[in-house]
């Protein structure tokens, strides 16, 4: 689930400006590798689809189907092991990441559904992946969004 977040949290706004951890080669070839890809340039632009697309499905923006593109020729193939049965996923090598995106998002939903969401300060373009008891967490930080948004409503309740 880290990586689902580090993932959809890849291109945010630093001062206004976009910074996209994918769009520059060397940036994307490094953060492909540390969350374990082999960081072509193929596995890098199918990284910023499924980001895009998984961004906009956790925003109501896009339905499910946007997700087709990214899961063909993908195959799940049992195996019987020591520990049970497990499920394998064969994919092309350049695909296997993005697909693992893709599956992780599936699982989050499944485990813990509505919980993954944008955060609520209309400056910001981060996700939260929202672990309270109350799910009712709503900024990606509480020190950063949550501050600015809780100091702007006590402006205007004052001004």
């Amino acid at each position: 689930m880290d990586a689902l977040l580090d993932l959809l949290n890849s291109r945010p706004l630093v001062n206004g400006e976009e910074r996209d951890a994918l769009g520059d080669p060397a940036e994307g070839r490094r953060w492909a590798r540390e969350h374990g890809g082999e960081g072509s340039l193929a596995e890098l632009e199918l990284l910023r689809e499924a980001r895009d697309t998984l961004q906009d499905i956790v925003r109501g923006e896009s339905s499910l189907v946007a997700l087709s593109p990214l899961l063909e020729g993908v195959h799940q193939t049992p195996e019987i092991t020591s520990d049970g049965l497990q499920w394998t996923v064969r994919t092309p090598p350049h695909a296997r990441l993005a697909v693992e995106m893709v599956l992780a998002w599936a699982a989050t939903e499944k485990q813990l559904p509505g919980r993954l969401r944008p955060c609520a300060n209309s400056e910001c373009r981060l996700f939260l992946l929202d672990r309270s008891r109350a799910n009712r967490a709503r900024w990606c930080s509480m020190a950063v969004c949550g501050n600015r948004a809780k100091a702007r409503r006590h402006y205007e309740r004052t001004r």
